[in-house]
């Protein structure tokens, strides 16, 4: 409901406005004001700081580097990738992703020229960003990519595993296992206590109930678990190594390299890699993250990904030369900084000096923390790079294979190979998925079936055209497709034997899984049936609508539906309401509706049956938490969808000539209270939300005004119920882990017009029109309507 607030002020606007009475006066105040921190940078800035300085000794330590190499890159990666990267509020610094080609690299190659690889690497990444190749990176499989990081958090778990045990670890995943039994053997008692102790605060801590875990849970679980194990350990005088920083004067810089060429070459590629994909996915998983929040970054919009590339460029190729660890943005730290309110990139800055200060004057302190405490919680770290949430995603994608390949290659041939197998291992899968079709032809009943089970393309016409011309001339043939792809060659080659059959007194009739009608030539017949039935295989054997004059009762018309359903649509969808059946329910989305008669959200959003979990109520309102009154019935239906059905998305939809909206408009105060009366107390808000922006101008609708205020409260409320959702704390979480977004939507009945919420500060809907493939004669720009 905000006002459209332009980002570059003209001219113009500068010189009227040097001549408001007042404005602040030109020169030294007016620069002063641009370098203002707001609050809420400062205090997450800290929350961030509190979290990177652990992990950042933890990963220094994992990969065999000097621990001062950790604090180095995380002062780089906030001051640097922080003011130069495209994405205000992703924190980067030593990433756990980087801690196996780190680790191998300083073993192959010595600390000085591992430095210099990741200057090199810095300076590739610079050439991609100037080269604008940002956005071919998230061309990779989601598969290769969770592959490459679940195979990393393996080798960092084994690895750290022996640290935990108070041994060594070895260089490569199979030494660590095999010498895992003999470890065993030979524990360290005080190093497993205060391995152990870490790992039970870092469990335990996020999950400490009521309003002590609420409070808890304001200092970050890593520091807490650290800064515990570092005082049980020296109150307790427990002898257990610990952080030896040595003094700066003594820090090692970048070397020039030294190796073989082409092993030098690969190591560059692989870091530029691995550093390129997690800092750019982390970029748009942190657009995600911040597109729920309620309050705008300051600057707003996306990520700038080319230039967020050459900002990790820059930040690598300083890091190496200042002999710290490869950098990249960190999963861990972005979110917190998300969830700690940052609205700019001063946090991510700002972090960068706490840590440079930390680095400075607390060395005494830090050199008290066992190295138990950092391999424990790097540990933790590397477990949950294997997510069981992706895996189950990539499972029902039936990638796995891909998932499966990649992790392996990673864990015992090393990343660089284990991704380009995995890459490998997807093309294979993709062209076998495009080339493998299976294609029968089979006689029931006096009705040829043509069953094509596959992608359709031109390597399949041949089998194709054998199968269709095994049919007599004037048989009855149903092809049954049983595929999401028909490329245009197979598309011809179908609709001229169709074409050529129906010619010849044939009939055809073209079905897609489960049976589902594609194409059905209209008739007097079947003259009730309408394109968009729900059900596409509905044939109707008389009209809907009773004779004029004759009144039926609704018993009857209910009787003569179901029948009309068990007759002629059942058959065609039992097996896949057999397979839904069998699976379960597994809704993509929550629709949150109005009960309105007229909308019908199978037709709206072409979904069909398992797609939509739909909750319905008259106005399509979402009460505040705790404000139903003993009517918990819609907050269940959003707890069960978003913790139990884990649904990716939910829509709140308004719509034209909502009663409910005009109850609210013209309903005056007082009076008895109806359960109708009770319920639209919620929609209190929308229509005080319009009210309070009344003066900024009526919304616009595809080139007009809105026809009345009922129909621009409609809009306003559908804005105001995607607040209200976000204060669910169900929704709240899982938008915090940029697993759920949420839309809105407005449709116009009479116009048959959908209209979606953009992702902005302004509440702008945007009209969804049809494609010119689909009976558009040009493609239009979307109208934008401003709330």
């Amino acid at each position: 409901m905000s006002a459209c607030v332009p980002t570059h002020a003209t001219d113009s606007d500068h010189a009227s406005r040097a001549h408001e009475p007042h404005g602040p006066p030109p020169g030294k105040f007016r620069k002063f004001r641009r370098f203002r921190i707001a609050g809420a940078d400062v205090s997450a800035s800290i929350a961030v700081f509190l979290i990177a300085l652990p992990l950042s000794l933890g990963i220094a330590l994992a990969t065999g580097a000097p621990l001062q190499a950790g604090l180095v890159a995380a002062a780089v990666g906030g001051l640097v990738a922080g003011w130069l990267g495209g994405s205000p509020l992703q924190v980067s610094g030593p990433a756990a992703g980087l801690t196996v080609v780190t680790a191998d690299l300083i073993h192959q190659y010595g600390w000085r020229t591992t430095c210099a690889i990741t200057v090199l690497a810095g300076i590739s990444q610079l050439g991609l960003g100037c080269l604008r190749v940002a956005r071919s990176a998230l061309a990779v499989s989601p598969a290769v990519v969770h592959g490459m990081l679940a195979g990393i958090g393996v080798a960092i778990a084994v690895a750290q595993l022996h640290i935990v045990l108070g041994g060594t670890p070895q260089s490569a995943v199979l030494d660590n296992l095999r010498a895992l039994p003999a470890q065993l053997a030979d524990l360290h008692p005080a190093a497993l206590a205060i391995s152990v102790l870490t790992l039970a605060l870092l469990l335990l801590w996020p999950r400490i109930p009521g309003r002590a875990g609420k409070a808890a849970r304001v200092v970050p679980a890593p520091l807490v678990s650290v800064a515990v194990a570092t005082a049980v350990a020296a109150l307790a005088g427990l002898s257990v190594a610990k952080v030896d920083l040595p003094s700066w004067r003594s820090h090692a810089l970048v070397g020039l390299p030294e190796g073989p060429v082409l092993g030098l070459v690969a190591a560059v590629l692989t870091v530029t890699l691995v550093c390129s994909v997690q800092s750019l996915l982390g970029a748009v998983a942190v657009d995600k993250l911040a597109s729920g929040r309620r309050d705008p970054l300051t600057g707003g919009g996306r990520s700038d990904l080319n230039r967020e590339l050459l900002g990790q460029g820059a930040a690598n190729a300083v890091s190496g030369a200042l002999g710290g660890l490869p950098v990249a943005g960190v999963a861990v730290r972005s979110v917190a900084n998300v969830r700690a309110g940052a609205v700019s990139r001063n946090s991510t800055m700002l972090h960068g000096v706490w840590v440079v200060v930390a680095a400075l004057l607390m060395v005494p302190l830090l050199e008290l923390i066992p190295l138990a405490a950092l391999a424990a919680l790097v540990m933790a770290v590397g477990i949950q790079m294997v997510s069981l949430n992706h895996i189950r995603t990539i499972t029902r994608h039936r990638e796995i294979l891909v998932y499966t390949t990649t992790t392996l290659g990673v864990v015992f041939l090393g990343v660089l190979e284990g991704v380009a197998l995995g890459v490998a291992v997807a093309v294979a899968v993709a062209l076998h998925r495009l080339a493998r079709t299976r294609i029968t032809h089979i006689e029931e009943d006096g009705v040829h079936h043509v069953r094509v089970r596959g992608q359709l393309t031109f390597l399949a016409v041949p089998r194709l055209s054998r199968a269709l011309h095994l049919a007599p001339q004037g048989a009855a043939i149903i092809v049954e497709l049983d595929g999401s792809f028909m490329d245009h060659a197979a598309y011809e080659a179908l609709q001229c034997w169709q074409d050529a059959h129906t010619a010849q007194g044939g009939t055809v009739e073209v079905t897609g899984r489960a049976g589902t009608r594609i194409a059905e030539p209209a008739s007097a017949s079947h003259s009730c049936c309408r394109p968009w039935t729900a059900w596409r295989n509905h044939h109707c054997d008389r009209p809907q609508e009773a004779p004029q004059g004759e009144s039926r009762p609704s018993g009857h018309q209910l009787a003569s539906g179901i029948s009309a359903f068990q007759r002629n649509t059942a058959p065609h969808v039992r097996g896949e309401l057999a397979r839904l059946a069998r699976e379960g329910q597994q809704p993509s989305q929550l629709f949150l509706t109005c009960a309105d008669s007229r909308l019908v959200t199978s037709m709206i959003t072409s979904s069909g049956p398992g797609d939509l979990f739909v909750v319905r109520n008259v106005g399509n309102l979402v009460p505040l938490p705790g404000a139903e009154s003993g009517d918990d019935s819609v907050a269940a239906a959003i707890e069960y969808a978003v913790d139990v059905l884990k649904v990716r998305s939910i829509t709140v939809c308004g719509h034209s000539g909502c009663g409910a909206m005009q109850a609210l408009l013209t309903t005056p105060p007082g009076g008895a209270q109806t359960p109708l009366k009770r319920w639209l107390r919620h929609g209190m808000p929308s229509l005080e939300r319009m009210a309070a922006h009344q003066k900024e101008g009526w919304a616009r609708l595809a080139g007009r005004a809105p026809a009345d205020a009922v129909e621009q409260l409609c809009l306003t409320n559908v804005v105001q119920q995607l607040e209200h959702l976000r204060g669910h704390e169900a929704v709240a979480r899982r938008m915090a882990e940029g697993a759920l977004e949420l839309h809105g939507m407005y449709f116009h009945v009479g116009e048959a017009q959908a209209y979606l919420l953009t992702e902005s500060p302004d509440d702008v809907f945007d009209q969804v029109t049809p494609s010119p493939h689909e009976g558009s004669p040009r493609e239009e720009p979307p109208s934008r309507v401003k709330v």
